[in-house]
């Protein structure tokens, strides 16, 4: 709590004033609040413990989340106190999202109208490719001496033959969220709003489309609703690669949450979460959906 009523203290937005403070959930790297002074009400972010781990860039994070803001589907960032890297953003009233509600073609098709305008925000301030994140994380996790899946790096000759074929259909990098869990969905009764810009950077658009996917449980269907959405047209290569960057989500983040299960101070099980998200992978990566997809994703190339 102390380091709560600090971060309450820098903030000049209700600097003299009487605020509630209530702890919201929901958050797996950081602890969020509701400040509420009078009848308005703020969400104050304050980071967890060591998230450089993660490659979370701070600086990267309040540039971006000013450039989503931008398009009116981020949250406004009202203030930021660099010093600590506590930030107080726009509270949007509404629900919050799960997998079941996105579940509906209506939903998809509104996540879709969302991501258009986000990936034409502004240039965020960094990139992102997944590949390259497998690439660190494995360096923190040998320095670190973290637990992970036993045959994970058996795995990674097939994760390169993955990214060669996305990167033949590969599209304009443009600004995207690249970690959509459903609860950063928040339905403000226009838009779906997205919040949580920690991992966003420029990236290829199928990333979102296939990490929300993901998140979201969505099946073939519904996917294909998704790509229709976004582009217009049901284009079979791009659905191939939605579906290749969805099963890398599960593969990156297997690793995030093997770091998180060592670093958390989160009361949040991290074994269990990286453990699901791999059995998940294997279950695609042994199947015989990926050959399809492999395929597809490469048949406009040479």
């Amino acid at each position: 709590m102390r380091r709560v009523e600090d971060a309450v203290a820098r903030i000049s937005l209700w600097r003299g004033r009487d605020v509630k403070v209530t702890s919201l959930s929901g958050g797996l790297t950081n602890e969020n609040y509701l400040v509420e002074a009078g009848v308005e009400r703020y969400v104050m972010r304050i980071p967890g413990a060591s998230t450089e781990l993660l490659s979370i860039d701070r600086v990267n994070e309040v540039h971006n989340a000013r450039a989503a803001a931008s398009t009116g589907i981020g949250p406004a960032v009202l203030e930021h106190v660099p010093q600590v890297d506590v930030m107080v953003l726009e509270f949007i009233a509404g629900p919050t999202m799960s997998a079941k509600t996105l579940q509906t073609a209506s939903m998809v098709r509104r996540m879709a109208e969302s991501f258009k305008r986000l990936h034409a925000a502004p240039r965020f301030l960094k990139d992102f490719d997944m590949f390259r994140l497998i690439e660190d994380y494995l360096r923190i996790v040998d320095e670190h001496e973290v637990p992970i899946p036993a045959e994970y790096r058996a795995w990674l000759p097939r994760v390169g033959e993955i990214e060669r074929a996305v990167r033949v259909g590969s599209l304009p990098s443009v600004p995207c969220h690249n970690d959509l869990l459903c609860e950063n969905f928040i339905d403000d009764g226009r838009w779906l709003r997205i919040v949580d810009y920690e991992l966003s950077g420029n990236n290829d658009a199928c990333f979102d489309l296939g990490n929300t996917a993901q998140e979201a449980c969505l099946d073939q269907d519904l996917r294909a609703v998704l790509c229709e959405a976004y582009f217009g047209r049901l284009d079979p290569q791009q659905l191939a690669r939605m579906n290749l960057f969805a099963l890398m989500s599960d593969v990156g983040w297997t690793l995030w949450g093997a770091i998180q299960a060592r670093i958390s101070t989160l009361d949040f099980d991290f074994t269990g979460y990286y453990t699901m998200r791999w059995n998940r992978a294997v279950a695609v990566l042994e199947s015989g959906r990926l050959e399809g997809w492999l395929t597809e994703a490469q048949r406009d190339g040479p």
